[in-house]
């Protein structure tokens, strides 16, 4: 019986591909329970006086570590579940910031697919854009991943 939910074999990512996630909206409990998990305490982040009063941000604004949590949440769902084995290394750009009944989806295109000297698995760099509600880009990543070739019988 076939299993659904798998994620990508190397060979179904080849240079260019480009897929999105489904979105998800970032709450005031995902903010919340965030900065206790991680201890960011910021003032921007856990006082509601400071940031009405003396802030140039308007609203409950997320940290944008928590924005990039979120996207790679959405993506290891959808497209890495029993295929991928490492986390590399990435670059990662903070544009905009997101904030609570914001709803983020991923856009990833693979920009780079190449074999380990194993033959059994591949290195896939991909360019992340998370974007919100408005269609903005409020954070862009470009992770590199190493990922299971299909088994060969």
């Amino acid at each position: 019986m076939e299993t659904v939910g798998l994620g990508l074999h190397f060979e179904e990512l080849p240079m260019g591909k480009q897929f999105k996630t489904i979105g998800r909206t970032i709450t005031e409990s995902d903010i919340v329970n965030f900065i206790n998990c991680t201890g960011m305490t910021e003032v921007l982040f856990i006082d509601l006086e400071y940031l009405e009063n003396h802030s140039d941000i308007r609203g409950r604004v997320a940290p944008g570590a928590l924005g990039y949590t979120i996207a790679e949440g959405l993506l290891v769902q959808s497209t890495m579940q029993h295929t991928g084995l490492a986390f590399l290394n990435m670059e990662l750009d903070v544009r905009a910031p997101v904030f609570a009944g914001d709803t983020i989806h991923v856009e990833c295109e693979v920009i780079e697919s190449r074999l380990t000297s194993k033959g059994t698995r591949g290195l896939v760099r991909t360019r992340n854009k998370v974007i919100n509600q408005n269609g903005q880009v409020v954070i862009e990543y470009t992770p590199l991943r190493m990922v299971k070739c299909r088994d060969i019988d």
